[in-house]
């Protein structure tokens, strides 16, 4: 297998370059210095499109006869694969048609039409654009150009772990230790395994995930390939359900290791690339780095050397909202806590004084009772879990009752915005958090299914740029209706948890003195 993907990522290095760039592979001092290691990054966010992917596309379809070429390409994407097949195939004089889902972002579209893409909106989801595509190639006779799972396309990707080692020399580096790649559906990472394990088997490939969308992780673990109910949306460009067939064949023998990061240390790995040189990778495109960090907590990282590919830079302006408030968290960098002290004169003053001179990043409250106040806290740390754990052991031995909210994704996505709703006295309120996917109207469906049978008490919705929709719901449901009520929000077809018991909720939006 080595040798036959090695000769087909040097036949594709004679081809990519009439369209792709050889990207740069840079030092991260910052970074570095942060970790105790040499960490590089592979800037494939600098790409003609923003993004690796032109490079499969490209080596796809530059190999089709004049025949194929006549009929046309399609492909079905929302993202990065849709722009570099409209680059592609322009390059190439070709037709091509990229099926996207009608929730996909303007931007996207424009982006795709402005290449001399013909962009075809179908359905709400990627399934419904993928199934329209297939129809057209049956139609049509058009070809496929698969976005991960086609070994032309694998072995495109595959140039840029070429390139990596290539570039190792002039920065005065020996050895690589490991290679970094973020998963989606495994184009990228069977093709970077594939070289990287051909010319440096001792370099370590570990794919990296959200621990959302982990389709690969979960295929490594069980031997087989396996289809995720769910996936979460934030890193869209690697939102995929199973990884692709001929992908998992060559990961399950090549990959050396599978980890997965969270939405917050995402967002940390966004801010770290801001940092470092002034550029904004999309979610999935600041997998790699996120992937880096949190190797360095479990690892001995002294004196090795990683590469992290920064695999895109398509996001939407109006996610960086999102990205900005939940960066600190993600670093360990703010702590959250829910702090309940005395209602009395210098409360405050003596609360502040247990605190010291760290930053507050928010603070929160309202009248509770006559005796005591619950207080929502953000505090700036320098010293990441340690000093959290110290700064709440020194509120507990000053007596006062502490929890923290950190960890708590209600605390963070709601309650932090809207502290100081309580309804004492309200009778049978239950608290339920739903997400559903983001697209115009959807809201209104929401109110329209759940607002008709109870009253609703509390709601609370905020946009924030995510491909999800997310709403806190309060519903009084009488006494015997809660059976009820959860077959129906089941029907529903959205993801919910019901938070009635959420600690957050009990302390500063709940019924109950």
């Amino acid at each position: 297998m080595l040798d036959q993907y090695a000769r087909r990522i040097e036949l594709a290095a004679t081809r990519v370059y009439e369209v792709a760039a050889i990207s740069p592979l840079e030092d991260a001092p910052k970074l570095s210095a942060r970790l105790g290691c040499r960490v590089l990054l592979k800037r494939e966010d600098t790409q003609p499109v923003h993004s690796f992917k032109l490079r499969g596309a490209y080596n796809k379809i530059a190999q089709l006869d004049a025949k194929a070429r006549a009929r046309g390409v399609v492909a079905a994407s929302a993202g990065n694969h849709a722009q570099g097949v409209a680059l592609a195939a322009q390059r190439l004089g070709i037709a091509a048609s990229i099926v996207m889902p009608r929730t996909t972002p303007a931007i996207k579209v424009e982006s795709v039409r402005s290449l001399g893409g013909k962009a075809i909106l179908h359905g709400d989801a990627f399934d419904d654009a993928s199934a329209h595509a297939s129809e057209l190639v049956e139609q049509r006779g058009m070809t496929m150009v698969h976005p991960y799972d086609d070994v032309d396309v694998i072995a495109g990707q595959g140039t840029v772990a070429r390139e990596i080692l290539q570039q190792l020399a002039p920065l005065g580096v020996a050895r690589l230790d490991a290679v970094f790649v973020c998963v989606g559906g495994g184009g990228l990472l069977a093709g970077v395994a594939a070289w990287i394990k051909h010319l440096s088997p001792t370099t370590q490939v570990i794919s990296v995930e959200p621990d959302d969308s982990n389709c690969m992780q979960q295929a490594l673990a069980a031997g087989r390939r396996v289809r995720l109910s769910q996936v979460g949306l934030f890193a869209d460009g690697v939102a995929v359900r199973q990884a692709g067939e001929e992908t998992f064949r060559v990961a399950r023998e090549l990959v050396d290791d599978c980890i997965t990061v969270s939405v917050d240390e995402i967002c940390a790995a966004i801010r770290d690339m801001f940092n470092e040189n002034r550029a904004v990778p999309e979610p999935a495109g600041a997998l790699g780095i996120a992937g880096v960090k949190r190797w360095a907590q479990t690892h001995d990282v002294a004196g090795k050397t990683y590469c992290a590919i920064v695999s895109g830079s398509n996001i939407n302006f109006d996610r960086l909202r999102h990205v900005a408030e939940r960066a600190e968290l993600g670093d360990d960098a703010e702590a959250l806590l829910s702090v309940t002290i005395p209602e009395k004169p210098a409360s405050f003053k003596r609360f502040l004084k247990v605190i010291g001179r760290r930053a507050i990043t928010e603070f929160n409250y309202r009248y509770s009772s006559p005796s005591q106040a619950h207080v929502f806290v953000g505090v700036k740390l320098s010293a990441g879990l340690a000093e959290r754990d110290a700064l709440i052991h020194a509120l507990r031995a000053q007596d006062y009752p502490v929890l923290d909210m950190s960890g708590n994704e209600m605390a963070k996505m709601h309650v932090r915005f809207m502290v100081g709703g309580r309804a004492p006295g309200l009778a049978d309120e239950h608290l339920f958090r739903f997400e559903f996917p983001e697209r115009p109207g959807a809201l209104l469906d929401f109110l329209d299914a759940v607002g008709g049978r109870w009253n609703i008490s509390l709601f609370h919705y905020r946009n924030h740029g995510a491909a999800n929709g997310r709403v806190l719901c309060a519903l009084q449901l009488p006494r015997g209706q809660l059976g009820e009520c959860r077959r129906s929000l089941d029907e529903l077809g959205y993801e919910y948890w019901e938070e009635t018991a959420n600690p957050a909720y009990r302390l500063f939006l709940g019924t109950q003195a």
